[in-house]
């Protein structure tokens, strides 16, 4: 039976985040998230880099597939995605200067964010076709990126002064990504791709 990949798209953004369902991804979503404008720079950028990677990888996978060459998947992604974000990387640099600075050192991390290549290899195991792949890559994108603008938003709004010592920085971080996650279960009922 083929999904949707319209259905598959909001399952991605909703029931099967990258970060509240697979938890991957979680290095830059916990130390990016601290103001919303680099979160929503860096989940932009995610969600370009996950579009593309995804629909590149889809074309180099059928290839590798026609060459008989599938068990090269993983080096091949890899690279893929590295040389996609290398010129992400070089486009933000030259026009939006102050985003570069604000991502800092994980604008290049996103080479080696899990979620991208998880995207890339879930879309290998579910055999997805062009369209499903597209959807999903885009969709695992925005979900991505609502869920590091929304702890940043969160973020935001707790007065640190007020948590306990034990609490501050990345503790009060993992606790709400915890709650998030539990509340984007409460989605699970609509749609599932797993």
């Amino acid at each position: 039976m083929s999904v949707h990949p319209l259905v598959i798209f909001f399952a991605s953004i909703f029931t099967s985040n990258m970060i509240f369902s697979n938890f991957l991804g979680m290095c830059s979503f916990i130390a990016v998230s601290k103001e919303i404008e680099t979160a929503t720079g860096l989940g932009i950028a995610v969600t370009f880099v996950l579009t593309i990677t995804t629909v590149l990888n889809y074309f180099v996978y059928k290839l590798l597939i026609h060459f008989g060459l599938e068990y090269l998947r993983f080096i091949v992604f890899i690279i893929v995605i590295a040389a996609f974000v290398q010129i992400l990387e070089m486009v933000i640099e030259r026009y939006f200067e102050n985003l570069y600075y604000a991502l800092g050192i994980f604008l290049p991390l996103i080479t080696v964010n899990c979620a991208i290549l998880g995207v890339s290899l879930f879309m290998v195991i579910r055999d997805y076709n062009f369209m499903q792949s597209l959807f999903f890559g885009f969709g695992s994108g925005l979900g991505w990126a609502l869920a590091i603008i929304s702890m940043a938003g969160i973020r935001s709004r707790i007065n640190e002064n007020n948590l306990p010592e034990g609490l501050r920085g990345a503790p009060i971080t993992l606790i709400i990504t915890g709650i998030m996650a539990l509340a984007f279960m409460g989605f699970s009922g609509i749609v599932s791709i797993s």
